[in-house]
């Protein structure tokens, strides 16, 4: 049987945006979880991108 939902929860994107202003190529990206209901506005993080070796902003994409 699948999997109910989780309720407000939902799967996001989050991307380098120091990263995509380089333009180099590859991408940095991470999948996590946000409730939309607490979060309405677009998620930005500080995480690790292993091409430039430093942390960075990742911003939620679409």
């Amino acid at each position: 049987m699948a999997k109910k939902s989780k309720g407000n929860r939902n799967q996001v994107i989050l991307e380098c945006t120091e990263h995509k202003a380089t333009g180099q190529p590859g991408t940095s990206r991470y999948v996590t979880q946000k409730n939309k209901k607490n979060t309405p506005d677009r998620l930005e993080l500080k995480k690790y991108n292993p091409i430039l070796r430093k942390y960075t902003v990742h911003r939620e994409i679409k």
